[in-house]
């Protein structure tokens, strides 16, 4: 048997139970992977995927104790019984955090750790560090320090460490996290010229199953309750229902060819929305779905709730973060900030909520000028959702946390009580009122921050990336919950890279490039306008491709369709 048919990972009977769980995370894995693929490991939240991948490069056991049974080789090593140390050296694994992987005070003393790590001398550390960087497009910024590169371009800084140990295998977990869209679109970009170039083989672990699928996989492993459920080509897996079945998010092109009722099998090749190949029967299957129904018309004057005039702001004189913004709220609306990493969304809420003071312009909440009122008093109408649960909880116990705002009013505590109840009733956390914060999972810490801002009766919330990590069951009950709070009445404005989330959920977007407001229009306009698209760093919708392949226009029409057909869909199926 020749080396390039011996596979380069291969479980047999495997599986790994954790010392702290009374019962295996993963049972009976038979998987093999060859030298020079490419997979996709795709399963929910708590699936086994990241153990999976932590017995392939020594985290478990050696980092988080367990016990193993069956076997496990790669590239040629007993994993279970081998080191971390030693796997590094086959197994190069980029974090979803690339923050957490940082070690030098500079980006090139960074790639070269692991080659200062092994004595290696000056002279060839330099080259092999030149010649990874390279690699990866960042040769440029050798002398920057970590802190002063984008999300982007410190994943690459992340990429050319493990590159200079010439690794055969590439691990990456959860690699779209953080990033906007665009960048995330480069991300996918640069795993693929790697492996041209070098030939290694990639594991990638990722939510976002239509965005691994812009370039080419060769299998997807589709991961539940610890066992591989499916291990086939991306064509014969979105044939079936399989990834719905187990909570993962198909291709939104591909729900849309359900909906029209054409029959998804794999000589279709529906992987990948360019390779797709419809004949004049699925086009005239979509476009009849797509004119059976005419678009509901939103009726109503809405009444204004936040009105920004002007607004600009900067951290530094002479360096402005916002410029001349100015837009509108209405009472009862959904709306999405968007925009590329660093365009001042995030500062934009700061200056609503009164972190920061604006250099010039006026906000008024309720036609009443906010210059005059502190944080305290905004928090009383304007709650603020950060995006890690774990930066805003100060108690140990869930009922304390959500009281705390109240209690500092001086609130009678049988009001408290009945107050704090009610909210939790509302946040589906009622049950687990007497529980402590850290025996949550991480969705129901952040319903913990929306609890403890909700208490307070806020008219208006602000939440940054409020599913940002979330598989799609749990993305799904976040946003469904925010929809039902939104219906009672609340105001919720969205911060988010995550542009299905956009579509389904907040009818209006608000898009900013480098400090200023550049677009408010609705979300599946902004989705497809490919200028805008290029200029905010965002991605477009493959409906926008698919609505052009089947000559229907306009095609955000198309969009607005697939949106409010897959709303009916999900509340008949509540």
């Amino acid at each position: 048997m020749t080396e390039q048919n011996l596979p380069v990972i291969s479980f047999k009977d495997f599986s790994f139970q954790y010392r702290a769980q009374k019962k295996p995370t993963l049972t009976g894995i038979n998987l093999d992977i060859y030298p020079g693929e490419r997979v996709l490991i795709a399963g929910p939240s708590g699936s086994g995927k990241s153990t999976l991948a932590g017995c392939i490069n020594g985290l478990n056991p050696f980092s988080n104790p367990g016990e193993c049974t069956g076997s496990l080789i790669v590239d040629g090593v007993d994993a279970p019984h081998s080191s971390i140390f030693e796997l590094s050296a086959h197994v190069g694994t980029v974090l979803q955090d690339p923050d957490g992987q940082f070690i030098g005070l500079t980006v090139g003393e960074d790639i070269a750790f692991a080659l200062e790590n092994s004595c290696m001398p000056q002279e060839q550390m330099h080259s092999i560090t030149r010649h990874a960087a390279e690699l990866v497009g960042i040769q440029d910024h050798l002398d920057y320090a970590p802190h002063e590169l984008s999300g982007g371009q410190k994943q690459r800084v992340s990429l050319a460490g493990v590159m200079v140990d010439q690794v055969k295998i590439l691990l990456f977990d959860e690699p779209l996290a953080n990033l906007d869209p665009a960048t995330g679109k480069q991300a996918i970009e640069l795993i693929d010229e790697i492996q041209q170039k070098t030939d290694t083989t990639v594991l990638i672990i990722e939510h976002r199953l239509e965005d691994v699928l812009w370039k080419n996989v060769d299998r997807i492993v589709l991961v539940n309750e610890g066992k591989i459920l499916a291990d086939l080509h991306p064509d014969e897996l979105l044939s079936t229902t399989l990834l719905a079945d187990n909570g993962i998010r198909e291709p939104l092109y591909v729900t849309a060819m359900r909906y029209a009722g054409i029959e998804i099998v794999p000589c279709k090749k529906p992987s990948h929305v360019n390779s797709l190949l419809l004949d004049q029967t699925d086009q005239k299957m979509l476009q009849n779905w797509f004119h059976q129904k005419e678009l509901s018309d939103p009726s109503g004057t809405p009444e204004p709730l936040l009105e920004i005039k002007n607004l600009s702001f900067g951290y530094t004189r002479n360096h402005p973060t916002l410029k001349d913004v100015t837009l509108t709220i209405y009472k009862g609306e959904m709306v999405s900030i968007v925009g590329r990493n660093g365009a001042g969304k995030s500062t934009l809420s700061k200056l609503i909520c009164g972190f920061e003071t604006p250099d010039q312009g006026t906000l008024l909440f309720n036609g009443k000028d906010l210059s005059g009122e502190n944080i305290r008093r905004r928090a009383k109408y304007i709650g603020y959702v950060m995006q890690n649960p774990n930066q805003m909880i100060s108690k140990t116990m869930i009922f304390d946390e959500v009281a705390l705002s109240l209690r500092n009013t001086g609130m009678a505590e049988d009001q408290i009580r009945e107050k704090v109840e009610n909210t939790l009733k509302i946040c589906g956390l009622y049950p687990f009122r007497n529980w402590p914060v850290s025996a949550l999972s991480f969705g129901q810490k952040k319903r913990v921050t929306i609890a403890s801002v909700l208490v307070q009766d806020p008219e208006l919330i602000i939440l940054d990336e409020p599913t940002a990590g979330q598989d799609f069951h749990h993305y799904t009950e976040i946003m469904e919950f925010l929809r039902t709070l939104n219906q009672r009445g609340v105001t919720v404005i969205m911060i988010t890279h995550d542009m299905h989330l956009m579509l389904e959920y907040t009818p209006r977007a608000l898009v900013f490039s480098d400090g200023q407001l550049i677009a408010d229009r609705s979300a599946a306009a902004v989705l497809c306008d490919e200028s805008l698209i290029t200029q905010a760093a965002l991605k477009e919708t493959s409906l926008f491709t698919l609505a052009n392949r089947c000559g229907i226009t306009p095609p955000e029409a198309f969009v607005e369709r697939f949106i409010e057909e897959d709303r009916e869909v999900r509340d008949n199926g509540r």
